[in-house]
């Protein structure tokens, strides 16, 4: 015979066993089993499942945050040293002076 046929329910002890979770291994009764992503689990392990699920969803808050604060401070590093090259151009540049003393603009 089928293993399942003797089975009870690990919370009715009253009731047969229609299924059997495969996370924790025991058999339940219709009301205890719920189907969560294609999977027959019972109440227990589906907490657990999801519980384990939203603790990422709350960490992913903080990632973004994160990443957002790098991108920020690597845009401002960028520009910061932009600007200070751009301070090291010496002021005859600026003025125009720079160009007038090139050797070919004299032929």
């Amino acid at each position: 015979m089928n293993e399942i046929t003797r089975q009870r329910c690990f919370n009715h002890l009253g009731r047969e066993a229609v299924a059997r979770c495969p996370e924790c291994a025991r058999f339940f009764c219709r009301e205890c089993i719920t189907e969560h992503e294609d999977r027959v689990v019972c109440a227990a392990c589906l907490k657990t499942s999801t519980a384990a699920v939203e603790k990422t969803r709350r960490y992913a808050g903080l990632f973004l945050l994160t990443r957002c604060a790098f991108g920020f401070l690597t845009l401002w590093l960028l520009f910061f040293t932009i600007g200070r090259l751009l301070q090291l151009i010496p002021t005859s540049f600026h003025e125009g002076n720079l160009w007038r003393n090139l050797p070919w603009q004299n032929w």
